[in-house]
């Protein structure tokens, strides 16, 4: 059974995965919010309001939530912007001027459909990649306004390899294996619209991602209502043990962690449970 010290952190099965206060430590933080509805200028204008409060730490990774410029809305044609459109440019302006990371979901119009993206830029100001979504939630009717992605992509912070996902694909392990084959990420973001109804599955299976990645899993919600549901917060940092060490709680606010890397490294060295991993259907 995982033992809690508060004053040094988790001590699992003999690994101790501590919430470092070193400075070289790398920091993530998820920021949740009661986004407006259909609102870009408004949700701009929030996100802009906590980071001149906040001021994160340069080098920090800043995470926002699925589609935060809009909520998550079926209006695909009123509200996808252009790739470097007007949230994006705010998206680069806010990396530059606070050297930080940031992942923010938007809906990006495209040729045809539009797709859901996770769009992440560096201190510089440019992006470094984009991940479509690859499940589009057919239950809410996403699959019909918006086009699904076709594999993983990762990025290089800090050292560490990112693989960043968006709400619905969390319910599809075999998306975060095919992740784990190509670059064994240390860390997965997830970004997310996950009702209230449905938390408790939110927190289990970003659980189940860290245990089976064995990696650092941050979970970034958001709070609030929209016209379809309430929704829960909860953003979480999870670490590669599966416990919960941040939890932005219901409310507007941050989960944020400084990872424990080189114990990471360790537990991977010593259990190297990802190198049994096999393709699908290959049993030898």
């Amino acid at each position: 059974m995982p033992i809690l010290d508060s004053r040094r952190g988790w001590l699992v099965s003999g690994w101790r995965f501590e919430q470092k206060r070193r400075v070289q430590a790398p920091r993530v933080i998820g920021y949740q919010f009661d986004l407006v509805w259909e609102d870009a200028s408004r949700n701009e204008a929030l996100v802009e309001s906590w980071l001149e409060r906040r001021r994160p730490e340069p080098g920090s990774l800043v995470v926002l939530p699925e589609m935060f410029s809009s909520g998550f809305t079926m209006n695909a044609t009123s509200v996808a912007q252009p790739e470097q459109g007007g949230t994006e440019l705010r998206i680069a302006d806010w990396a530059r001027r606070y050297e930080v990371w940031v992942v923010g979901g938007l809906a990006v119009r495209q040729s045809e459909r539009s797709t859901n993206e996770a769009v992440v830029v560096g201190p510089d100001g440019l992006v470094q990649v984009r991940y479509r979504k690859q499940r589009p939630f057919t239950p809410g009717g996403e699959a019909s306004c918006y086009a699904a992605g076709h594999e993983p992509v990762v990025f290089h912070w800090n050292g560490l390899r990112v693989a960043p996902f968006i709400c619905y694909d969390l319910r599809f392990p075999e998306l975060f294996r095919e992740a784990t084959a190509r670059w064994r990420p240390e860390l997965y973001v997830v970004i997310a619209s996950w009702p209230d109804k449905r938390v408790s599955h939110w927190l289990k299976l970003l659980q189940a991602r860290a245990i089976e990645g064995q990696a650092y899993v941050l979970g970034v919600n958001r709070t609030g209502s929209d016209p379809e549901y309430p929704y829960p917060g909860r953003s979480v940092v999870v670490d590669p043990m599966g416990e919960i060490v941040a939890d932005a709680g219901p409310s507007a606010g941050v989960a944020e962690a400084l990872l424990d890397i080189p114990t990471l490294r360790d537990y991977r060295s010593r259990l190297p449970f990802l190198d049994d991993q096999r393709p699908a259907g290959r049993t030898v």
